[in-house]
């Protein structure tokens, strides 16, 4: 019967070559040895009390069998508690001296030596087995080997004493021999195939170590929500993205916890009810509710194990996704859709505007009735909004293709935000509505000049947009943080946002303004993003005409530059 291995499963784990015997043997290998070595022991008193009764019982008063069983125990004993067990080799060694061969002898002598019709010779088995288990077959023909030669030879010599029965111990030494090889054969056979079955049990279990290991890894890191549960509703595993969804307040880090202990969880309930009732799988959308929370969203498939055994229990495994998050997703994969095309269609339309422009233009140069002119120019204005209407669709595709990677120069703060400023102050004419905060220390950061740039005009022009007007409406400051980054603060007077418009704030073409495309703080989010800066709206307060008030502020933290 051949062995096979069993089946693989995602993870094959072999053991390195030079590590197979050490691997496969050292617990069985260990446990045999000292049941060997404990045997010997135990037979070697048995022989001691055994032949103190022979003695004391027997008309003959000869101490030489009590002397060789002494010798033989102690020698026993003396192995057992002092010797270490290591792994057989091919050869006879010291270690098989001390044992197979003290044995050999040892029996040997108590059959040559005996005065009376016992036969010793069943003994030899030990020797022979404990070579063909714990050694090699080489071993433990050799083992045998020695044994039959060392019963002819004491035939041989019985043969010389009584020639009347020479064939019959002729017989007995040739029956003996044959036995021991048999049985040295068959228990290495033997040994080798426990041998092969422990090393594939443990490469098995090592596999399904490891399997379980990344297995729970990755139920850990998906973000669906996976709940096992029983046709009790008793949730016996749930992983975070699952604890989050039912909410963590009530499941207080508990590993198994009842499902219909709660009554927002209730159609989680009724659907693993109907999946176990009718032993199929199911999918439906379902609502839970959280304490001091609005109602969630979820889609819900469920899936029912096989039992492990007849009598086994089945249990539902329940496969959770939030319905916002779902909705976010192909949100963005609409906008991503939106913007390429909206990019494809700027391109086009960039030619024809710039021959609309310049025919314009031309023909601004030949018209001299006022009417006329009001015309060209109206004409103009609204050729010059579309074209930053194309740039600035064009600018999401730019934004987007570029290159990741690219390490960005680094950048004095304070005096980049102060030049910016300035050169903005002086194109609005808005020298009175800007305070600039640039005090402190030169703060070192990784940006690049013509993106902060770009990111600071946006905010500014949006800043003028919204404010007052009132003189010191605006301020731009600029702080060193406590963990040592760089933060940039642009606030103003502006009232408070609606809950609706900020919540999509940062999205592309999102705006609360009819004649705006909505991309300008799109593209100031990701050109911050690209160089691992962060920019977020809050309403915050300030010192305006002498008293505290709160405005619109953005933030944008910047990378230091590390050196």
């Amino acid at each position: 019967m051949s062995l096979q291995a069993p089946a693989q499963a995602w993870f094959e784990t072999v053991l390195p070559e030079s590590d197979t015997d050490a691997a496969a043997k050292p617990l069985e290998f260990e446990r045999l040895w000292r049941g060997f070595m404990t045997a010997r022991v135990a037979l070697g008193f048995g022989l001691f009390l055994f032949q103190g009764v022979v003695y004391a019982l027997g008309p003959t008063k000869d101490s030489s069998l009590i002397l060789i069983s002494a010798a033989y125990s102690a020698v026993a004993l003396g192995v057992r508690l002092m010797a270490i067990s290591r792994l057989p080799g091919k050869a006879f060694t010291p270690q098989w001296i001390a044992t197979g061969g003290v044995d050999v002898v040892a029996f040997a002598m108590l059959q040559i030596v005996q005065g009376s019709s016992i036969n010793y010779a069943p003994l030899f088995v030990l020797p022979v087995l404990m070579a063909a288990v714990l050694g090699s077959l080489l071993l433990a023909m050799a083992a045998s080997a020695g044994v039959t030669l060392l019963l002819l030879a004491y035939a041989t010599w019985l043969s010389f004493q009584v020639p009347a029965d020479t064939a019959a111990h002729f017989l007995q030494a040739a029956l003996t021999g044959a036995g021991c090889f048999a049985i040295a054969f068959l228990a290495n056979q033997i040994a080798i195939r426990l041998v092969d079955v422990e090393l594939l049990a443990k490469r098995s279990q090592l596999a399904e170590r490891v399997q379980r290991r990344v297995n729970e890894l990755v139920i850990e890191s998906l973000t669906d929500g996976i709940l096992v549960l029983d046709s009790r509703s008793m949730v016996w595993a749930a992983n975070p993205s699952a604890r989050h969804l039912l909410g963590a307040q009530s499941t207080p880090g508990a590993k198994s916890f009842s499902l219909s202990a709660i009554a927002g969880w209730r159609e989680l309930v009724t659907l693993a009810g109907h999946s176990f009732s009718d032993q199929t799988a199911r999918q439906a959308d379902v609502t839970i509710h959280h304490v001091g929370q609005g109602p969630r969203r979820l889609r819900v498939r469920t899936q029912l194990t096989a039992a492990a055994e007849e009598d086994g229990e089945i249990l539902c495994v329940m496969f959770m996704q939030d319905q916002r998050e779902m909705e976010a997703r192909m949100r963005s994969d609409r906008l991503a859709s939106l913007g390429r095309m909206s990019a494809a269609v700027a391109h086009e339309i960039r030619n024809p505007l710039a021959a609309i422009a310049q025919a314009n233009a031309l023909l601004d140069e030949d018209l001299l009735e006022p009417r006329h002119k009001r015309l060209t120019q109206m004409v103009q204005q609204n050729a010059r909004r579309l074209e930053r209407i194309v740039e600035e669709v064009l600018d999401i595709s730019r934004v987007q293709e570029r290159e990741n990677g690219v390490k960005s120069s680094a950048l004095e703060l304070r005096s980049e935000v102060a030049r910016i400023c300035h050169d903005w102050q002086r194109q609005t004419n808005s020298a009175q509505r800007l305070r600039l905060d640039l005090s402190g220390q030169g703060i070192e950061v990784r940006f690049e000049s013509e993106h902060l740039r770009r990111i600071l005009v946006n905010l500014l022009d949006n800043a003028l947009r919204y404010s007052d007007g009132d003189t010191g409406s605006i301020e731009v400051s600029v702080r060193a943080l406590d963990s040592g980054s760089g933060a940039l603060r642009v606030w103003s007077n502006g009232q408070p946002m609606d809950q609706s418009v900020e919540r999509h704030l940062f999205e592309p073409f999102f705006s609360s303004e009819s004649r705006s495309t909505g991309l300008g703080l799109y593209i100031c989010r990701e050109l911050c993003e690209e160089q691992g800066a962060s920019i977020a709206y809050l309403r915050a307060p300030r010192e305006f005409s002498g008293a505290p008030m709160d405005g619109n502020e953005f933030l944008v933290i910047f990378q230091t530059n590390q050196r």
